[in-house]
């Protein structure tokens, strides 16, 4: 599986503009995090932009990543692929997150809708205005992006990466694609 072929099936089977962003976004952040714990760029921006594939068909947190996991056993994908896009809904699934890979993906896929939130609130709206520490702030007030798990961004640490440091690789990758976010 490369890129281009990761794309073709985001585009198949990901219809939401907004769930195409967010998918955008976490293997932004999913490529930084592997450059950072000296995983597979490529690799790790796959599994970021295909880890909610199904998200469109299930919508239902106790499935939510085995339709994923049939559509890419049927064309052949790596087992640890598929493991590491079933790991981000590890709790929906009943599975246990084993690897640093299995952290860094759910953690990747949830700090997202905090950056979004955070950008919502500047007064341009633009990911170019939102730092880190804004982030961290917003993070803590648990009426702010109410959805956001706070508890699954925290697994950057089980990944081996403190939190504001975690929270600075984010944002950063997503400012680099805020074009495409349109943010």
């Amino acid at each position: 599986m490369n890129r281009e072929q990761a794309i073709q099936l985001v585009d198949r089977y990901i219809h939401s503009d907004w769930l195409k962003k967010h998918s955008l976004a976490t293997a932004a952040i999913m490529e930084r995090l592997a450059g950072r714990l000296g995983g597979d760029p490529d690799r790790w921006w796959i599994i970021g932009v295909l880890h909610d594939l199904d998200f469109d068909i299930t919508q239902d947190p106790q499935t939510h990543g085995r339709k994923s996991e049939q559509i890419l056993q049927e064309i052949g994908v790596s087992r640890d692929i598929i493991k590491a896009i079933l790991a981000h809904n590890a709790d929906g699934l009943g599975l246990e997150r084993t690897d640093t890979l299995d952290y860094a993906i759910t953690a990747a896929e949830s700090i997202t809708g905090l950056i979004v939130a955070t950008a919502l609130v500047m007064p341009d709206k633009r990911l170019a205005s939102v730092k880190p520490a804004s982030v961290l702030k917003r993070m803590k007030k648990k009426d702010f992006a109410r959805k956001v798990s706070r508890e699954s961004i925290l697994l950057c640490e089980q990944a081996g990466i403190p939190l504001e440091e975690f929270a600075g690789i984010a944002v950063a990758a997503m400012q680099d694609i805020a074009a495409e976010l349109d943010l």
